[in-house]
């Protein structure tokens, strides 16, 4: 599947961008089956916000026991000061998550394609499984930062293997707040761990107190609907705000090897779905 040129631009830079690696139609199916999802969603049966500046807003228990269910959760900026949504439902939600690959027919048929097996497996990925999938609307106007950060913070394995696979469900341009990593500069070990404990209080670790790159050293990943972004889980990215006035919709799933050790103490552990 993968040119030895692009297995050696990953072992590299961390990350590949294959353009152009699954069709419109195919995008467009995970579209309306996301959009169909947010449509059958009650706003009223949850307030549930999806942070990465404030972890607070990311440990309540509807957020912890997601890993096997489908959930919507709002964007920060979605509600006025009374707390009711200042837009519409479906221009309020931050993103869907976290079991879609295995409840969501149409996500389940997408994330279990060989296709995505067979890159997995060229990128060094034994027994590979996924953990973890979400959908990310990057909402016109409201769609806010994620910060800088590592995915193995979140799926920590020993030895790290989490590879996250990014899909363009639309075109992601540096105006919508694509996707920026780390280019360049000095590698940076794993510097947080999210830790759940049996009492399901949380705490994001830190590991060390080398500084996150500087926002104006990224690289934009400004990428067409259909491409593929895949990252390791050491390689630091971010996104901007969307300011603009066009969403970023985007797909993804977080897949480690089956045959290391997935840590104890990782906040999700549903059980992962093998490719």
């Amino acid at each position: 599947m993968l040119t030895n040129t692009q297995k050696v631009t990953y072992q590299e830079s961390g990350y590949l961008v294959l353009e152009d690696c699954f069709t419109a139609t195919q995008m467009d199916t995970l579209r309306q089956a996301a959009l169909q999802i947010v449509d059958d969603f009650d706003p009223n049966s949850t307030r549930s916000v999806f942070s990465t500046q404030d972890q607070s807003k990311t440990r309540d228990d509807y957020f912890l026991s997601s890993g096997d269910k489908i959930r919507c959760f709002f964007e920060e900026d979605a509600f006025d000061g009374n707390g009711e949504l200042k837009q519409a439902k479906s221009l309020s939600i931050n993103k869907i998550g976290h079991g879609l690959h295995t409840l969501s027919p149409e996500f389940n048929t997408f994330s279990h394609c060989e296709t995505i097996k067979a890159i997995a497996m060229d990128l060094g990925q034994q027994q590979p499984q996924i953990h973890q999938s979400m959908y990310i609307f990057k909402q016109p106007k409201i769609g806010g930062v994620i910060r800088w950060h590592q995915d193995a913070t979140y799926f920590l394995t020993t030895p790290i293997s989490v590879v996250t696979f990014w899909f363009a469900v639309e075109d992601a341009t540096i105006e919508n707040g694509c996707l920026q990593v780390q280019s360049g500069g000095e590698p940076i070990p794993l510097k947080e761990q999210f830790l759940r404990y049996p009492d399901d209080t949380t705490e994001l670790k830190q590991l060390h107190d080398m500084p996150w790159p500087e926002d104006d050293c990224a690289k934009p990943l400004e990428v067409k609907k259909g491409a593929l972004v895949v990252f390791n889980g050491e390689l630091p990215h971010f996104s901007a705000p969307n300011i603009s006035d066009k969403s970023r919709h985007a797909y993804t799933l977080h897949v480690t090897c089956g045959n290391t050790e997935y840590a104890k103490e990782n906040w999700l552990q549903a059980t992962p779905s093998r490719l």
